[in-house]
């Protein structure tokens, strides 16, 4: 006689969800194990696990909070650098809404791109990184940075990337060039791709007497950015042959009025160089544009790359 079996139990089927029109502010996490778990080298395999080891017992030892939302144990934690990835997903031209790159007439002066709009935990991550010195926080702000670098050189044909110099106050302030250090970042994550940096720009001596004026360019207008700013960087001579008749791409932290952008176009311009345009990691917004965000490509807007001007 057959044995009867026992009845299986009943399996569920899952439900689909439409997430096509889903807000992915609203889309459970997901952590991407690409590049921790598939090296292509077991040496960096194991380098990744020492190090994720040596960050836990650091934070046994030295507690840290989330810069953004006060998570403990990592200086970002893993919801707020979604976050910031989602802010950085999709970069756009941000020339507009600085004056100083713009004509009375609205002409563009110099295109810029910008990785994203500065604003909630972009702007947490990057004034902690800024001026406390969250050096954690580099790799995922550089990943942000090279969303923009990669938008911006994709229609600029051969191209170099030139960052601007910061203040010596703030370098001896800081101890580090935060456009500097978010470049080597970059780099780092290229491994010798993407167009090459040219450290050519410094300081002159009218930013030398300037850095001596009290306050710095925070809370000044378009004007007085402008006047600030003007004549304060220079090509030297030893530097000018490697950007001269070269196509150059300026790179900064932050987008304001574009005083600094513009002063650093007409002293590569004066080196022999010419510039295509800039790159930034956010852009600040305009005054009467209070909540909006940058352009989705889902409404039709078009590439935003260097290549072409509005």
């Amino acid at each position: 006689m057959r044995a009867e079996q026992p009845p299986r139990p009943e399996t569920k089927r899952p439900v689909r969800r439409a997430v096509a029109a889903a807000d992915p502010d609203l889309l459970a996490p997901v952590v991407s194990g690409k590049h921790r778990g598939v090296q292509r080298s077991a040496w960096l395999l194991v380098a990744d696990h020492v190090m994720r080891a040596g960050a836990e017992m650091l934070a046994l030892g030295v507690p840290v909070d989330c810069v953004c939302c006060g998570a403990e144990d990592l200086a970002l934690c893993v919801a707020c650098e979604r976050r910031i990835r989602i802010l950085t997903r999709h970069p756009f031209r941000a020339e507009e809404q600085a004056p100083a790159l713009m004509t009375v007439d609205g002409g563009i002066i110099l295109p810029v791109v910008a990785a994203g709009v500065y604003r909630e935990e972009l702007s947490q991550a990057l004034l902690s990184f800024k001026r406390h010195g969250q050096h954690q926080l580099k790799s995922v702000l550089a990943k942000g940075l090279g969303q923009g670098i990669a938008t911006a050189a994709a229609g600029a044909g051969n191209v170099c990337l030139v960052p601007v110099p910061g203040s010596t106050g703030a370098f001896i302030k800081r101890g580090f060039s935060p456009v500097h250090l978010l470049l080597a970042g970059w780099r780092q994550g290229h491994a010798g791709g993407g167009p090459p940096v040219l450290d050519v720009l410094r300081k002159s001596r009218r930013l030398a007497a300037l850095e001596r004026l009290p306050g710095g360019q925070k809370g000044l207008g378009r004007g007085a950015r402008a006047a600030r700013v003007r004549g304060s960087m220079t090509v030297p001579s030893r530097k000018r042959r490697q950007v001269a008749g070269r196509r150059c791409i300026i790179v900064d932290d932050v987008l304001t009025t574009g005083a600094t952008l513009a002063e650093a176009a007409r002293a590569l311009h004066l080196g022999g160089a010419g510039v295509a345009g800039a790159v930034v990691l956010a852009a600040t917004r305009p005054p009467d544009s209070a909540g909006s965000g940058p352009p989705s490509p889902a409404a039709g807007g078009k590439r935003p790359d260097l290549g072409k001007n509005k």
